[in-house]
């Protein structure tokens, strides 16, 4: 039920249809996501469930793979084919986006101040 970074970007390097469904909160969406993924956080995420159609290939992620994993649990059992991103966003931006930010103790503070404030979120 998971992929990883380098299977996803071979999948999207072919074209492959897959929607990438994002279930952070938005302050971490908006601090740093995957082109062209849709924000479904994962509070909001069986409500939301309708806005995504049972036919595409679905890759959930998250910023270490947890949440995103509990939203492809939530899928698979309603019919629909998702896929976790093995290590999430973290993983994607260290292994195949090297130019892509990414939380960590040095991504969260600019001149002694914070620049996002997701630092507080556990995966």
């Amino acid at each position: 039920m998971e992929i990883t970074p380098q299977e996803l970007k071979k999948e999207l390097d072919t074209k492959k249809k897959i929607l990438i469904v994002d279930v952070r909160q938005p302050e971490e969406f908006d601090f740093v996501h995957l082109e062209g993924s849709k924000n479904i956080p994962l509070p909001e995420f069986q409500s939301r469930v309708s806005e995504i159609p049972k036919d595409a290939g679905i890759v959930t992620v998250c910023h270490h793979g947890n949440r995103s994993m509990q939203a492809a649990v939530i899928l698979n059992s309603l019919g629909y084919k998702a896929r976790s991103l093995k290590g999430g966003q973290y993983e994607w931006a260290k292994q195949i986006d090297k130019k892509m930010k990414y939380y960590n103790a040095e991504t969260y503070y600019e001149n002694g101040k914070i620049k996002c404030e997701v630092w507080e979120v556990k995966d």
